[in-house]
C-alpha cells in the first residue's frame, strides 16, 4: 500500500517556489536573447509565392460545393494542369533543404543561435536542479494517478512504497520545462509563446521540402468530388419556409 507523507513547508518555500519563479524568469530571458541574436532576413519571393497557392487551392477544396461545376473544373486545372498549373513541380526542379542550409549561411547560422538559446539554459538548469534539488518530493497531485505515471512524476526518486501523486523536483523540472506554454502566452503574448515542446518539433521538421505541400495540395484537388450545394440551399429553405407557416 502506497505511503501518505507529510511535506514540510520549507520544501514548498525553497524549493517548489524557487524553482518554478527560476523557470520562468529562464523562459522569458530566453526569449528577450533569442530576439537580440536573430537576425533579419528579407522573405524568399519563391517560398511565399508558393506558400500563398498553396492557401488558395484550400480555400478551392473548402469552398469546392459553393461554385457550379464549370466553374470548379476552371479553377481546378488552373491550379493542377500537368504542363503549366500552379501546383505542378517537374521532375527534378524539387529543392533540397540541405543543400539550401548550406549555401545560405545566415540560414545555418540562425539554426545554430536556436539551438544554442535553448540547449545551453537547458543543460545549467538541469544541472542546478539536479545538485541543489536532486532527491526532494515537491508537491503532491490533487487526484489520484495509475502506476504509469510514476517514472514520469517521480523521477530521482527510488521508493516504490510512495503514492503515485507524489512529484519529485526533477520531475517538476520537467513539468515546468514543457508545460509553461499558457504563462507564456499571458506574459509574452500569443504569438511570442513558444514552449520547448514546439521548439523540439520545429527543431526536427527543419529542412522540409517545401514543394512537397504544393504536391500533397494539387493530390487533394484531383480526388476531390464536386456536389454543387446550392440547390440543397434552396430544398432547405423551401422546408424551413414551410414549417414557419404551418
Amino acid at each position: 500500500m502506497a505511503e501518505d507523507l507529510v511535506l514540510d513547508t520549507a520544501i514548498r518555500d525553497w524549493v517548489l517556489i524557487p524553482l518554478t519563479v527560476v523557470m520562468i524568469l529562464i523562459g522569458v530571458l530566453r526569449y528577450f536573447v533569442s530576439k537580440l541574436m536573430r537576425s533579419q532576413q528579407n522573405p524568399d519571393a519563391k517560398v511565399v509565392r508558393e506558400g500563398q497557392v498553396v492557401i488558395r487551392a484550400r480555400n478551392l477544396r473548402a469552398g469546392a460545393n459553393f461554385i457550379p461545376a464549370k466553374s470548379f473544373r476552371a479553377r481546378r486545372a488552373y491550379f493542377s494542369n500537368e504542363e503549366n498549373g500552379l501546383l505542378h513541380v517537374p521532375k527534378g526542379q524539387g529543392q533540397n533543404p540541405q543543400a539550401q542550409m548550406f549555401s545560405d549561411p545566415n540560414m545555418a547560422m540562425d539554426m545554430m543561435k536556436k539551438n544554442l538559446s535553448m540547449i545551453i539554459p537547458q543543460t545549467l538548469t538541469f544541472a542546478w536542479v539536479n545538485f541543489f534539488f536532486s532527491g526532494f518530493v515537491a508537491a503532491k497531485i490533487p487526484f489520484p494517478l495509475t502506476q504509469r505515471f510514476r517514472s514520469m512524476l517521480q523521477n530521482g526518486i527510488d521508493l516504490s512504497t510512495v503514492d503515485v501523486s507524489y512529484v519529485s523536483s526533477r520531475s517538476w523540472y520537467f513539468l515546468n520545462l514543457f508545460g509553461l506554454r499558457g504563462l507564456f502566452s499571458l506574459i509574452l503574448g500569443e504569438e511570442n509563446a513558444m514552449d520547448d515542446t514546439q521548439r523540439m518539433m520545429q527543431m526536427s521538421g527543419f529542412g522540409m521540402d517545401p514543394t512537397k505541400n504544393l504536391s500533397a495540395e494539387k493530390d487533394g484537388l484531383d480526388i476531390i468530388q464536386h456536389e454543387w450545394a446550392l440547390p440543397k440551399f434552396e430544398q432547405r429553405a423551401e422546408a424551413a419556409l414551410k414549417k414557419l407557416i404551418s
